[in-house]
């Protein structure tokens, strides 16, 4: 019995692409924010 979870998975709603990219990008942004205030207020 062949399993097709992972032969054809659905194709992407638009909304879910922006909310990854978004999450991405809010993810990356707070990194920077966070290194560069605990640059500047601990080190």
């Amino acid at each position: 019995m062949k399993d097709n979870m992972f032969t054809s998975p659905e194709p992407w709603e638009k909304w879910e692409t922006k909310l990854v990219v978004y999450s991405i990008l809010t993810g990356i942004a707070g990194l920077i924010v966070l290194g560069i205030l605990i640059n500047w207020l601990i080190l």
